[in-house]
């Protein structure tokens, strides 16, 4: 998705005004998260502060790729140019050093990992080099972990089934549908809002342009959030185009104002765009621009393990409302 200036405050206050309106789900969890296992894993400890970066929808595509076949001159010309952008990025970022010589720790990219299918046979992602092959070999070459979750592009509900992306990410990413990760102290969360109804093409519910969680999820969540860590959320879908409620009065915008003092910040893609949404659902929400787009689109963090508090070093960079963001000054 792609949006402008000029109509983002229009589709804004629309998406708001939908998401907003009482939505009900089936209570059943989605069967393709029921099976699986979301263990928490931990980084070892280096010292009290220490540094990540976050980067979105990076949308790499392979040799299949059909050009001319997105919305509009903007998109053609920016898909064309996806795996260069961010060979760009990364080229910046593992050259980042902080004031105290220390390098990124970890990277977080929160969805729009590849671009569409080539093919909805199985067989053919082990038969053939894909984008998925080569979003994993450009990743691998950032100079620390990079953890991805999953946003619409990363599916193709309902021509590629819910259960064959996931079969995929496991074989080609080794990471699930979405999980949950410690580090120093703080609780790393990455959401999947297409695993609710509104993405099952078989219930009445099925409508792609809102994400949900489906009850699974939304139970593991809280009980993430029971635990009082400082948190720091990523999901595809901003908040706006997220079912509030699924189950009775159990849904996500709940679970995040109850917990919204232990929730440091909710990061979301989707738009490509730079959107500071403020404290509008409880924990303050930002909206992260693409890679596609501009290579200079990423986010640099610091995280005090001591004081539980994360600060973002460059917003000064972002220009708000739009693809684009300012070099990174190295040195």
């Amino acid at each position: 998705m792609s949006i402008t200036r000029r109509n983002f405050a229009q589709l804004g206050a629309a998406s708001l005004g939908a998401a907003l309106t009482p939505f009900r789900l089936s209570a059943q969890p989605a069967a393709a998260a029921a099976a699986m296992d979301f263990p928490v894993t931990t980084p070892e400890p280096r010292s009290d502060r220490f540094h990540f970066a976050v980067l979105s929808d990076t949308h790499i595509i392979d040799r299949f790729y059909k050009p001319g076949s997105e919305n509009g001159a903007e998109d053609n010309e920016s898909i064309l140019k996806a795996n260069d952008r961010l060979v760009a990025a990364r080229e910046v970022l593992n050259n980042v050093r902080f004031s105290d010589g220390s390098r990124i720790e970890q990277y977080f990219l929160p969805g729009d990992v590849f671009h569409n299918y080539p093919s909805a046979d199985y067989d053919f992602y082990f038969q053939n080099e894909t984008r998925l092959d080569i979003a994993k070999k450009l990743l691998d070459g950032f100079n620390a972990p990079v953890h991805v979750g999953w946003g619409n592009h990363d599916y193709d509900v309902p021509r590629v089934s819910r259960e064959m992306s996931h079969r995929l990410f496991e074989a080609k990413f080794k990471t699930k549908p979405y999980w949950a990760m410690d580090m120093h102290g703080f609780r790393i969360l990455m959401l999947n809002n297409f695993l609710g109804d509104t993405w099952d093409s078989k219930s009445p519910n099925f409508h792609k342009d809102l994400g949900s969680l489906g009850e699974e999820q939304l139970q593991w969540l809280e009980a993430q959030l029971a635990e009082r860590k400082p948190t720091l959320i990523f999901i595809h879908y901003p908040l706006c185009s997220v079912v509030p409620v699924e189950v009775r009065d159990f849904g996500l915008y709940p679970l995040l104002r109850r917990y919204q003092t232990t929730i440091q910040m909710v990061i979301a893609g989707h738009w490509h765009k730079w959107i500071d949404f403020a404290h509008t659902y409880g924990p303050k929400h930002m909206v992260i621009a693409s890679t596609r787009y501009d290579e200079h689109a990423y986010m640099l963090f610091e995280a005090n393990a001591r004081d539980g508090v994360i600060r973002w070093l460059d917003n000064s960079r972002v220009e708000w409302a739009t693809h684009f963001s300012e070099p990174y000054p190295l040195g």
